[in-house]
């Protein structure tokens, strides 16, 4: 487990701009160059222009110039688990292997693990375009 990781997360998630659903989520991606790229969820009175919160990690992540996703982390308020969305599973696909570790986590902390795999089986990939 990466408390680092999951930590992002969590203080991700308290900066969320969630107006209009009241569900603030934060994700943060471990890249291979080591570092911590953090995200939260941004709404839009203009459903769906808003951005998940897996979604501004990953761009934060390009934006800093790293290319592989090493670790994912996820954080969401409830009783349910807050696992990444069907888009945001294939927006991790397009940077990490389907072994990569996704940590869910509540206010509390982590919550359970999952890997990519187990998130997205038999799942689309730049190799699927060669």
């Amino acid at each position: 487990m990466d408390k680092e990781l999951i930590e992002a997360a969590i203080s991700a998630m308290r900066s969320a701009y969630a107006p209009y659903s009241q569900f603030s989520v934060g994700a943060a991606v471990r890249a291979d160059n080591g570092r911590i790229y953090a995200g939260c969820n941004v709404e839009n009175a203009a459903y769906p222009l808003g951005n998940c919160a897996e979604t501004s990690a990953i761009a934060a992540m390009v934006v800093g110039g790293a290319s592989r996703i090493t670790a994912v982390a996820v954080a969401g308020d409830g009783e349910a688990l807050v696992t990444p969305c069907g888009g945001c599973r294939q927006r991790i696909r397009e940077f990490a292997a389907p072994d990569v570790p996704i940590y869910v986590a509540g206010m509390e902390g982590h919550r359970a693990t999952f890997t990519l795999q187990d998130l997205l089986p038999h799942a689309f990939g730049p190799e699927n375009l060669s």
